[in-house]
């Protein structure tokens, strides 16, 4: 666990990054741990823009990285509003500088990470080189069906989820200029499942090639 010194045993989840290394310098005892420094792929957007469904659809599909979908990881405790921001962000960023230390970076499929401001000051940021954000949008009547077509148990109908998804969905629209870092939107509203995926999986490797 990078978290964890190996030479002093201490847990300092804010080592100094030196990218001539890269090194992950412990600030108690300065031992320098060699690890992979990759970047982070964040495809976000409201509840019915399709996250869930391409990165299914992606599976098998493409192998370059490693897709995960965030919900795996929600548990009850995380229904209260003081901890689901922090402790789930810092903990998938976790999971993903975990995962990534295998030598393919990691695509996380989520909803309110794709906000870079949830991100960005978050201890465990320093750990990825660059981290890319993607965010699915579609137009708001196509978002109101998706939500109103999933099963009962998913608890998507109701005008109140409905509104405060679609008001999510605006938001990506509306900041899209005026985000730091930029999150690329994707219109998936006449997009089938595939030609999604195809847009995903070219947005991602164009930015793998960069570097």
């Amino acid at each position: 666990m990078l978290n964890i010194c190996v030479n002093c045993g201490l847990y300092r989840p804010d080592k100094v990054i030196d990218p001539a290394g890269p090194y992950a310098i412990c600030p108690e005892c300065g031992h320098r741990h060699p690890f992979r420094w990759l970047p982070l792929f964040i495809v976000s957007g409201a509840s019915g823009a399709g996250k869930s469904t391409v990165c299914h659809h992606l599976l098998g599909r493409f192998t370059d990285v490693v897709l995960l979908d965030s919900d795996i990881l929600w548990r009850a405790e995380f229904e209260s509003p003081a901890a689901a921001g922090p402790n789930f962000i810092e903990t998938w960023l976790r999971v993903a500088k975990s995962v990534g230390q295998s030598g393919r970076p990691v695509v996380l499929f989520s909803t309110g990470m794709g906000v870079p401001d949830n991100i960005e000051p978050r201890v465990e940021r320093r750990y990825f080189t660059e981290i890319h954000y993607l965010a699915l949008v579609c137009s708001d009547d196509v978002l109101a069906s998706r939500l109103q077509d999933r099963p009962a148990w998913r608890k998507t109908h109701t005008p109140e989820y409905v509104s405060r998804q679609i008001a999510f969905n605006q938001w990506f629209r509306r900041r899209e200029r005026d985000l730091t870092p930029a999150v690329d939107l994707l219109d998936t509203t006449s997009l089938p499942v595939s030609s999604t995926g195809e847009e995903v999986m070219a947005w991602i490797r164009a930015r793998m090639l960069r570097g």
